[in-house]
């Protein structure tokens, strides 16, 4: 994307926008924000591209939905993602300016704006052989990114929060090349017993009609079962999941309908991803990092999503730019 295209979706900063002083009244309460734009649907929450004229700045804010403000345990939740959003201070986790109650008694937090596009996008625009993505996208910048957001969740992963629903979708690309592990709605924390309710929540989110279809695929058998408390692996298989979609532009566990998907998830070992890779050239290394981190059995995994991270970066260090 050339410079002018950037510049398109950001604005250039003038001095009439950082100089004018404060109104006599400072505002700080819900009426600084204006200008909304419903931007999306995510979890049980909806999105907002909105204006902070204190700060001269547009951020994504996201509202619990009016009749749900009166259910302590979707306000739990909804409070929950983010406090835990803001507490993951990272160079790959989104920043979290501020939470507090519209003028209707709403929840919400706002975050930085993200412009950029998502790895199921550029996944699928590869599938689609978009020559313009394929030269953007080679096998050594997908990796890089994949590694970026492993390093966002090693980070939480150390302060005990397990994400849950690693997917491309939730992993963005900014315009300038950062990587940001986005949504952490249903994220649990290491050690927290399971609330009545919270693992029901959890299956109906990623199965929901508002996903994309398939969504269910990123899920560890020990989450499909729902007998045992998750830890770190759930997360790792998940990401070895989306691996394996990165380097064969398709997904390892994919059935005609969920249950069928499901079924794939805890009996079916499948081929290696350089077997189905049309785009990139698949080392047997790459193919094991893959293979191992969606083993069936949690031990059988990698420990620690830090390894894989280093496995990633070394893998594309090695190859051609």
């Amino acid at each position: 994307m050339s410079l002018e295209q950037v510049k398109k979706n950001y604005p250039s900063i003038f001095l009439s926008g950082t100089d004018y002083d404060l109104p006599a009244e400072t505002n700080n309460s819900f009426d600084k924000y204006s200008e909304f734009k419903e931007i999306g649907k995510g979890g049980v929450g909806v999105l907002y591209s909105c204006y902070d004229q204190n700060l001269g700045r547009r951020v994504v804010m996201k509202c619990l939905p009016l009749e749900m403000t009166g259910d302590s345990i979707e306000r739990r939740r909804f409070l929950r993602e983010a406090r835990i959003t803001a507490q993951l201070q990272h160079p790959n986790t989104v920043p979290v300016y501020e939470v507090g109650k519209d003028n209707r008694g709403r929840l919400y937090f706002t975050m930085k704006k993200i412009e950029g596009d998502n790895l199921f996008r550029i996944i699928a625009g590869i599938a689609k052989e978009d020559a313009e993505i394929i030269q953007k996208y080679t096998l050594k910048v997908m990796l890089g990114i994949l590694h970026q957001a492993c390093l966002s969740l090693h980070y939480a992963h150390t302060h005990g929060v397990i994400h849950r629903d690693i997917k491309p979708e939730n992993i963005m690309i900014g315009l300038f090349g950062e990587v940001i592990l986005m949504d952490w709605g249903v994220a649990k924390l290491s050690g927290q017993h399971d609330e009545s309710g919270v693992d029901s929540h959890v299956y109906q989110r990623l199965t929901s009609s508002g996903q994309r279809p398939g969504t269910p695929l990123y899920m560890s058998p020990e989450q499909v079962i729902n007998d045992s408390p998750v830890d770190e692996r759930t997360d790792i298989f998940s990401m070895g999941v989306v691996l394996y979609e990165v380097l064969a532009q398709r997904e390892p566990f994919r059935g005609l309908n969920v249950e069928q998907t499901f079924e794939n998830i805890l009996n079916e070992r499948p081929k290696p991803p350089s077997e189905f890779s049309k785009h990139f050239r698949i080392t047997p290394e790459l193919d094991e990092i893959c293979m191992k981190a969606i083993a069936k059995k949690p031990e059988e995994r990698y420990a620690s999503i830090f390894e894989i991270s280093n496995l990633l970066r070394q893998s594309a260090e090695q190859l051609a730019d």
